[in-house]
Order: structure tokens, then sequence, then C-alpha cells
């Protein structure tokens, strides 16, 4: 697996190629606004748009940094290949708007579209990955891993980590424990985790979010993201882990509404479940079912689908079932690699191994930190010691 360092240091070089092609696209629009003939009515909303123009570019640099943040190294670079299919359709923005005033112009190019294209960026990096990677997920290949689970399990289980502390009901440090469940998804999308937001509230970051918890999870606002938690706090890949574990072979588990696609899929799961059900109870799942949920908490939040205070409560239920199920932050990650493999098995993703490989430096960086004076936000945030129940005689 790369060091991290040179992941970083390859994420960096793809961030500077990719913003130096966004700056070419923004310099490519910026002269076709200013071949427009503006009328002496529409000079004052030029003014304005060129305020907007100039606030974009500001952001340009942090919005590049995001993505690849998002995509990793790897996503990154290929974000940069495919410059000519964004440039493909910032010329197709730029024809429909031609015909526009302005301001309206100004609003297209450099409004909350920008968010759109963002979108649409990672959307191409996800479908050029999917065409070039069509490698099948063969029996071999899933012994390998499993041996890379293993093997990243036991380093993470080397890392140390204070001992947990008791938390009183009513403490302030279930708020931000339970910021921290999601870590993981926050670190590998550059999320702040010092708060509730995940982001400053710009339309660029806000549409952004909003389109990936669509494209992601098909929550389109209120309703959806609390089932999907609701789901996920209750049955998630706890119970679909041990139906998979229970089943004594996995025709059980299949119905006559199922492609062969879907029917392999199922052999997978049962596979990684058999392999493993004798190791670890259902109730290791916790990790991988609570730790997104917290993070559609946080997403919900900041997009104005839940308030904080329903943020917050929602938090203090999940983390009180982390803290029942788990005894540490390792084993929070630990728990977040096996469920993130069950989940690749069952979408037939090759690349699993390098997905594992970002969750691990994601949790090692909460584990350890980032730099010299950042000892990790787990670290400085001990597990909640599990609370011994007396019996009266």
């Amino acid at each position: 697996m790369m060091d991290i360092n040179e992941i970083r240091k390859r994420a960096q070089q793809a961030s500077e190629r990719a913003a130096d092609a966004m700056k070419k696209t923004f310099e490519k629009s910026e002269e076709l606004v200013n071949k427009i003939e503006v009328s002496s009515d529409e000079k004052e909303a030029s003014a304005s748009a060129a305020e907007a123009e100039e606030q974009i570019q500001a952001n340009t640099e942090r919005q590049v940094e995001i993505l690849g943040q998002l995509l990793g190294a790897d996503g990154l670079a290929q974000m940069a290949v495919n410059e000519e299919l964004l440039q493909k359709i910032v010329n197709e923005k730029v024809a429909e708007a031609a015909s526009s005033t302005t301001e309206n112009l100004m609003g297209q190019l450099f409004g909350e579209d920008m968010g759109i294209l963002a979108a649409a960026l990672e959307m191409l990096e996800i479908e050029d990955a999917g065409e070039e990677d069509e490698s099948v997920l063969t029996l071999e290949l899933e012994q390998n891993l499993f041996t890379a689970l293993e093997e990243t399990m036991a380093r993470l289980e080397s890392i140390p980590e204070p001992e947990p502390i008791p938390y009183q009901k009513n403490d302030e440090k279930w708020e931000r424990f339970g910021i921290l469940l999601s870590g993981i998804v926050s670190t590998l999308n550059g999320h702040d985790l010092y708060g509730m937001d995940v982001e400053a509230h710009t339309p660029v970051m806000e549409q952004k979010v909003v389109s990936l918890v669509r494209r992601s999870w098909g929550i389109n606002g209120r309703s959806d993201l609390l089932d999907m938690i609701r789901y996920l706090a209750q049955e998630g890949y706890i119970l679909r882990y041990q139906l998979y574990s229970e089943a004594a072979s996995p025709e059980e588990l299949m119905d006559e509404t199922m492609d062969e696609d879907d029917r392999e899929s199922v052999r997978r799961a049962w596979r990684f479940a058999q392999r493993y059900k004798n190791q670890y109870a259902p109730g290791f799942m916790t990790g991988w079912d609570i730790g997104r949920a917290a993070m559609l908490a946080r997403w919900g939040c900041y997009l104005g689908w839940i308030t904080e205070n329903e943020a917050v409560g929602i938090l203090w239920e999940l983390s009180q079932k982390a803290a029942e199920e788990l005894h540490s932050w390792r084993e929070f990650a630990q728990s977040y690699l096996f469920g993130g493999l069950m989940w690749k098995l069952l979408c037939g993703d090759s690349s699993a191994e390098s997905y594992l490989g970002y969750i691990a430096d994601a949790a090692t960086d909460l584990l350890i930190g980032k730099a010299e004076h950042d000892s990790g936000q787990w670290r400085d945030c001990p597990w909640p010691a599990q609370r011994k129940i007396g019996f009266v005689l």
C-alpha cells in the first residue's frame, strides 16, 4: 500500500494541476463575457457580476482542495485527465448563456452552477473509474481482500490510545464524542470536526454536500434522511451480517427477482460472513452503521433538513449505542473497516483494498494526529467507559 506521505504528495501535485486547469477555464469564460456588449442599463449588473466572479475565483483553490480530499490522489489525478470533458461542460454553459442578460450570464457562469460543475466533475471521475476497472472479484481476490482486512485491523490494534473514561449522563463530552463518530467520513471528505457544521456555508459547498448526499445515498430531504438514520441505528449491517451469518447457504438469501449479478453479490457477502461469524458477532458492525449515521446527521444539519438540537439529540442516541457495543476508537475503526469490506463485496468492487487503505489512514490520523502539534482528535476525546451494572441481593 502506498505510503501516506506519498499519497499526500501526489494529491498536492494533482491539486496544483487541477487548479491551473480550472483557472484557465475561468480565464477563457471571462474573455467571452468581456466580448459581450453591455447596455447602459446593464452596467450596474455587470459590476455586481464582476464581484461575483472575484468571489468565485477566491474560492477556487479551496474547492479543488476539498475535491482532492474527497476523491483521493488517484481520483484527483483522474480529474485532471478529464479536464477536456469539464471544458466541454463549461462551453455548453457559455453557449446557453450567450443570449441572456449580463446578470443572468454571470449567474450561470459563476453562481451556484459552480456547485453543479463540481458535482458533475466528481461523477465523471466515478464513471471513468468504473469503466477502467472492470476486473472481476474472483475467489482468489476475495482471499487477498480478507488478508488485507486482517492485516489492516492488526495495524490499527497496535496504535496506542488512552483508556476509556467514565462519562456522566449529561456530560458535555457526549456532544463532542457524537461529532467525532463521523470522524472517518469527515476526514476522508476534508470536513471540519470541531463543531456541528461540516463546512463553511457557501453556495458552492452547500451544493456540493447536497449533491453528495443525494447521489451516494438517494436522500432528497428531511424524511429520507431520518428514515436512513433510523435504519442504520436499528437494523443496518448489523442485521444484514447476522442474516448472512445464520444462513446455511447463500440460496436462502435469494429470491426469484434477483439477476445473476445480484446472486453473485449475495454469494460474496455470504462467504464473508461465514468466514468471520465465529470471530465477530453482529454487534461488531456497530461502528460501520453508527459512523455513517453520525455523518448523515451532521450533513442533514448543515443542509437545514434537521435543526441543530435535533442533530445533537440524534448524535447522543448514536453515541449511547456505540459506547454499549464497542470499547475503543480502535475497535470503532476496525468495525468501519469490517463493514466497509462487506459493502464493497456486495457492490462487487475490486478496488476494495484501496478503500480499506483510505479508511485506515483516516483512522490513524484521528488516533495519532497529522502533525507534531496535533495529537489526534480521537485521542483527545477518550472513549466512554462502559457503565457497570450492579445487582441488589
